[in-house]
């Protein structure tokens, strides 16, 4: 069982058991986090698609760390005007582990649309003199 959830405007595959970098969440190592924005919930055989979030659906998840993440640098230049500017920053994210998706929202699955069933009728021509 998986779930895309939205954390900080950034999507996440969320599968129990994993570990997650997510951006830099405001709480403690070792307290338990509620994600409610899911989705889309999938099991192998049903899958729930929100619109735009599945009701009823969220994930827990326990904040292990919070770390900073590799450098990454960034290079200005402009040809042939002396211009180079070098800077770079280490962006702060927050381990968690995903412990449980709560998937008890509606049993709406996704089904292909049934297709509309289109009559012909006949059309008689009238001819002008």
């Amino acid at each position: 069982m998986y779930a895309i959830i939205n954390i900080s405007g950034k999507q996440f595959k969320a599968t129990e058991g994993t570990k997650i970098k997510v951006p830099k969440q405001d709480s403690e190592p070792g307290t338990a986090l509620t994600f409610e924005n899911v989705l889309l919930i999938s099991d192998g055989t049903d899958t729930k698609m929100g619109n735009p979030m599945v009701k009823g659906a969220s994930v827990t998840a326990t904040v292990l760390d919070h770390k900073r993440d590799r450098k990454i640098l960034i290079y200005k230049k402009k040809r042939r005007k002396g211009y180079n500017r070098k800077n770079g920053h280490r962006q702060w994210f927050t381990e968690v582990e995903v412990q449980k998706i709560n998937a008890s929202g509606t049993k709406k699955t996704i089904t292909k649309p049934k297709e509309k069933k289109v009559e012909k009728t006949e059309e008689t021509s009238v001819k002008k003199d």
